[in-house]
C-alpha cells in the first residue's frame, strides 16, 4: 500500500497568499504522460504560450480527501469547487513569436475563488511557476477592486517604456518583482488562487517540443468555488 502524499504549505510574498505543493501526487504519472501522447493539440485562445487538449480531471479524484482538505481549509472553499477546465498543456511559442501580454506576468481571474492546480509531468529542467510583485502598484494580486488601476498603470508603462522584449520572463525586471518561484518536479502538483500575477519560468535553451513525452508537458485545471 502506497503512503499518501503529504501538501506543503506555503506563503507568497507580502500579501501572504497560500500556495500548496504536493509531490508524487499521483500514483501513475507515466500514464498520464501516455494518455497526453494521444491527444490532438490545438491553440485556445491568446494568452498560453503554446497548445492544449482536454484532460479527464477524474484523475485528481485518486487524491480527493487531500484535495478537499486543502480547498476547505486553506482556500476557504467550505461549499467545495466546481470543475472550469482541465487541459493537457505544452509551452511551444518561441520567444520571438510572443504576444506583448505574453511576456508580462498574467493573472487567471480577478476572482478569490477561482483556483488553479498545475500538475507537472516534466522533466525540472523544463522550468518551473513563478510568482511577482508589480514594482509601482505593489499588487501581487490582482482583485476587480484593483483590475482599472492595475490595467492603467501597465497602459502607462508601456507607453513610455516601450513593451517588454521579446522573450520570457525571467526573475525581477524594473515592472515586476519575483517573490516565489515553484520548480517542475515531475508529478510534483501546485494550488494557488488564480489573481495571483505568475508566469511560467522557461530557461534558456529551451526546446520547445510539441512531444508530450519530451516537452513541458503539465495538467493545467481549474476550480470555482461553489
Amino acid at each position: 500500500m502506497t503512503t499518501a502524499p503529504s501538501p506543503v504549505i506555503g506563503r507568497i510574498g507580502h500579501e501572504r497568499e497560500p500556495i500548496v505543493i504536493i509531490d508524487e501526487f499521483s500514483s501513475d504519472p507515466a500514464g498520464l504522460v501516455e494518455a497526453a501522447a494521444g491527444k490532438r493539440y490545438t491553440q485556445l485562445g491568446p494568452h498560453y504560450p503554446g497548445v492544449r487538449a482536454p484532460a479527464d480531471a477524474n484523475y485528481l479524484g485518486e487524491r480527493m480527501p487531500i484535495l478537499q482538505d486543502v480547498l476547505t481549509n486553506v482556500f476557504g472553499l467550505a461549499k467545495g469547487a466546481s470543475l472550469v477546465e482541465c487541459n493537457y498543456s505544452l509551452v511551444t511559442t518561441r520567444p520571438e513569436a510572443l504576444r506583448p501580454i505574453q511576456r508580462l506576468p498574467h493573472f487567471d481571474s480577478t476572482d478569490p475563488g477561482r483556483i488553479a492546480v498545475l500538475h507537472y509531468l516534466c522533466a525540472g529542467s523544463q522550468g518551473g511557476t513563478a510568482f511577482y510583485r508589480h514594482r509601482a502598484s505593489g499588487f501581487e494580486t490582482v482583485s476587480p477592486s484593483r483590475m482599472e488601476d492595475y490595467a492603467g498603470m501597465i497602459e502607462a508603462e508601456a507607453a513610455q517604456q516601450g513593451l517588454p522584449g521579446a522573450d520570457y520572463l525571467r526573475g525581477d525586471t524594473a515592472q515586476f518583482e519575483q517573490t516565489y518561484r515553484v520548480e517542475a518536479v515531475f508529478n510534483r502538483l501546485v494550488i494557488y488562487r488564480g489573481w495571483t500575477l505568475h508566469s511560467g519560468t522557461i530557461p534558456e535553451g529551451f526546446g520547445f517540443s510539441d512531444d508530450p513525452r519530451t516537452g513541458r508537458l503539465t495538467i493545467n485545471t481549474f476550480l470555482q468555488a461553489r
